[in-house]
């Protein structure tokens, strides 16, 4: 007989399956490998990328802050025909009917309707062959526009009494592939507070809510959207009620296991931080945890497989959803984020991570753009960081994982090791000493494997670009290990060679720092600010199968903000998803930088989440954030917003508007002190005038503060003056065809573009071959089609370089694809 609670999932059971997923992962991974490009370094670019990259084999994550695309000689398998099967998801303004099914079926035989979606939106999902899929697109299309004609004939007979823009009433989007980013870090975290407590979690429990029980959780239902969870984990038997799996179809949402590099841990850590109840002790430990498996081995999901499961949630009643999880497009309307707003409309308070791809501006990704859920980016709890202090100056180390902790107790000699090859140490005298290296040549785990078998006590690998990195080591390594800036570096280099000293290793405690990585807002089109708010996000330890693991990523910070979604609404059942969003925001702490500048909105959103002060407000206000969205920027222009204003209290609040610094810019409204009584709430104005001409392509945005009695709450606003500077262009992906002379490829254009094209270079030679596409006035979002190649080209592996333009500004994406012709 079956146990429910037997992991199911083994190495024979995937050995076949997990070929095919493999080879699909390396060829989503290669399409999907993108960076967004000024055009003005297009040749940059392409002379880089003819220079052989020895790090290719590297276990590191590079963030490349430059946005600069880097192009490796990738193995990679032969790109999808467009006789192979796909995925699309439907969406469409109008109920799907039984007759619509029907139509569908019967004009499309061979399609598979694979779910219908009746909760986040009215859609379905459908398989079958790329060129049916584009057949069902022209269908949709030709029906829409059937549609449209008879409304606005209506509207015409109607003596043009009413006003209907005429829009798709269906849309097809393609099934974009999730990945997980997950990296284990090895900083000494302080376990009093941790980062459950760090947010104020302890200082609330005696709190009690209407029934007379302490805030853990109780009776809440958390949803959790992920790679499944580890429900025999002593610290998770109790929470974990019920899940399904969607990559299995089955009701056993069991981690991925035994599966080696493929075998997945992430959703169980997410679980632990909401609701641990053992060793560890999460946010809200009662809570009840309803997990759904829509990441499968190697955290690897789908578009399909996230919104069915956000469809599940729905129907299961859950009052929390968790989803630590997301792509790099930054569009208001993926199905992900629609289905998102669906489900926050119907009462679950709905948590996402804010993305990974910090610090740049624009880098948050669906879900993260969805306008209704709670978008979380990262900050540090209170942490241990090892300096390297060297002739009374202080350098930050960022130790590489895999290698042994900075415990170094004693004063060490510093040396220039070069680049860490062999020859390069074999006459220095290492033994005791800390190396300094450069980065190049050869990867991480040479150099800090050459240092060690020379005697060194630690290595130093200093950058060789103006990028931020995070490195990992193939194989751990006993020496303390670590990588600083390119500018720090060199400035150490300098240091040493003019001056010989000893070093010393001190730990110095940081803490309500936005982390690096953390992805930034605003979202494109509706320039809403993102994230909403931040929590810990950095060396977070908890739950995964086995035992426990410190990670970082915005996705550690999501469930920071789940659990403490999950007390609130124990304390307040009747609150709205809307109401416990702006309560944590209207609380939250605003976070200054280290030379003690306050973070943009769209950097921290309303600030760090902190409990203690979400527990004793004596308001709500929402929207938590005011969006003006787009103006022109001219003199005397105004824009006014409707907020709400809601005393959640037992006594009277007065409310006042503190004046905004004195601004060249803009000229505030804000209405006059008022009172409100207990339980009372009222709307007000907040009005801004444009006081003087604004510069063009600009982003404005700032805090506004109100006092509530004694309380403060900070309101972040933002505008945007005309098409501010977002990247042009975004996901881009090209695959041939049967017909040899034909391409297909799709894009997301955030805004649309004046100028939209594809150039076709030589792999080898970068020389140009043809413009596959050009076109003027693209719309906005996503952009399905194919072109024709205009001369006939020899079989071969060539870089297909998508460029957009949009109010002076261009972009451009590249990708590698292989060509072949009949011979």
């Amino acid at each position: 007989m079956k146990e429910k609670f037997q992991p199911k999932r083994s190495p024979q059971t995937y050995r076949k399956r997990n070929k095919t997923l493999f080879l699909f992962v390396c060829l989503i991974l290669f399409f999907f490998s993108f960076q967004s490009q000024s055009n003005a370094r297009l040749n940059e670019c392409l002379t880089h990328l003819s220079k052989a990259d020895k790090q290719v084999n590297e276990k590191q994550v590079l963030q490349e802050f430059s946005r600069k695309t880097m192009t490796r000689p990738y193995k990679f398998p032969p790109l999808p025909k467009e006789t192979e099967d796909q995925v699309a998801i439907l969406v469409s303004q109008e109920p799907i009917t039984d007759e619509f099914i029907e139509q569908l079926k019967n004009q499309f035989p061979e399609l598979e309707i694979r779910h219908q979606f009746k909760h986040v939106f009215n859609g379905l999902s459908l398989k079958g062959k790329t060129d049916k899929l584009e057949e069902v697109e022209k269908f949709l299309n030709k029906r829409s526009m059937n549609l449209n004609m008879k409304s606005k004939n209506k509207i015409t007979q109607n003596n043009g009494a009413q006003t209907q823009q005429l829009l798709n009433t269906c849309q097809l989007f393609p099934s974009y592939t999730y990945e997980l980013e997950v990296n284990p870090i090895k900083v000494k975290q302080l376990h009093k507070p941790n980062s459950i407590n760090y947010i104020g979690t302890d200082a609330i429990r005696h709190i009690k809510d209407k029934n007379g029980n302490r805030l853990t959780g109780k009776g809440i239902k958390v949803g959790i959207i992920d790679t499944g969870i580890d429900y025999n984990h002593v610290d998770l038997r109790k929470a974990y009620v019920k899940g399904f799996d969607f990559i299995d179809q089955d009701p056993d949402p069991m981690e991925t296991k035994g599966l080696g590099p493929l075998s997945t841990f992430h959703g169980t850590h997410v679980a632990g931080v909401i609701a641990a109840n053992g060793k560890m002790t999460g946010i809200a430990p009662d809570a009840e945890i309803y997990v759904y498996r829509a990441l499968g081995p190697g955290g690897i999901g789908t578009t399909e497989t996230i919104i069915t499961a956000i469809e599940q949630a729905m129907k299961d009643n859950v009052d929390i959803l968790n989803l630590s999880l997301g792509v790099s497009i930054n569009g208001p309307d993926l199905p992900t984020s629609l289905a998102l707003d669906k489900a926050v409309e119907s009462g679950i308070v709905a948590v996402t991570s804010n993305g990974n791809a910090g610090p740049e501006i624009w880098t948050v990704g669906s879900p993260g753009t969805s306008e209704r859920a709670i978008s979380v980016g990262a900050s540090t709890p209170e942490l241990e960081i090892p300096y390297l202090q060297y002739d009374r100056q202080l350098f930050r180390l960022k130790p590489i994982v895999g290698s042994a902790p900075w415990n170094l107790t004693r004063s060490y000699d510093i040396i220039d090791g070069k680049h860490g090859k062999k020859e390069d140490l074999a006459n220095l005298s290492v033994d005791g000493k800390i190396v300094l290296m450069k980065r190049g040549d050869i990867t991480f785990t040479e150099k800090v494997m050459n240092a060690k078998n020379q005697g060194a006590r630690a290595v130093l690998i200093f950058n060789n670009e103006d990028i931020e990195i995070t490195a990992q080591l193939e194989t751990e390594i006993d020496i303390p290990a670590a990588i600083l800036t390119k500018a720090e570096g060199e400035r150490l280099l300098r240091l040493i060679k003019d001056k010989q000293t000893l070093a010393k290793i001190i730990q110095k405690k940081e803490e309500d720092l936005l982390a690096d990585f953390s992805s930034r807002g605003p979202v494109t089109y509706t320039w809403d600010i993102k994230p909403d708010l931040l929590a810990p996000g950095v060396a977070i330890e908890s739950t995964v199968p086995g035992g426990y693991l410190a990670l970082q990523g915005t996705s550690m910070s999501a469930p920071h903000v789940a659990g403490a979604a999950a007390l609130l609404k124990q304390a307040n059942p009747d609150f709205s998803p809307a109401q416990i969003k702006a309560l944590l925001m209207n609380t939250s702490i605003l976070l200054q930088d280290e030379d003690s500048q306050t973070y943009k909105p769209f950097e921290q959103g309303a600030g760090r989440i902190d409990l203690v002060r979400a527990f004793h407000s004596n308001s709500i206000i929402q929207p938590a954030s005011l969006k003006y969205g787009k103006i022109s920027g001219s003199k005397f222009e105004e824009k006014t917003k409707l907020i709400t204003v809601e005393n959640i209290s037992d006594e009277p609040v007065h409310y006042t508007f503190s004046t905004p610094p004195r601004s060249d810019a803009i000229n505030w409204d804000l209405p006059m002190p008022f009172t409100l009584g207990p339980k009372q709430k009222t709307k007000i104005k907040i009005g801004l005038e444009v006081k003087d001409e604004h510069k063009q392509n600009q982003i404005f945005n700032g805090y506004l503060t109100m006092h509530a009695n004694s309380q403060t709450i900070q309101i972040p606003y933002l505008y945007v003056v005309n098409e501010p500077n977002y990247p042009r262009i975004m996901a881009f992906s090209l695959e041939t065809t049967k017909q040899t002379d034909v391409v297909k490829y799709e894009v997301y254009l955030p805004g649309g573009a004046d100028e939209f094209g594809i150039a076709l270079f030589e792999a080898d030679t970068f020389q140009f071959v043809e413009f596959l596409d050009v076109v003027k006035n693209m719309k906005r979002g996503l952009v399905t089609k194919k072109a024709k190649l205009k001369r006939k080209i020899h079989s071969g592996v060539y870089i297909a370089v998508a460029f957009a333009k949009k109010e002076g500004k261009e972009d451009y994406v590249e990708q590698v694809v292989e060509i072949n012709q009949p011979q």
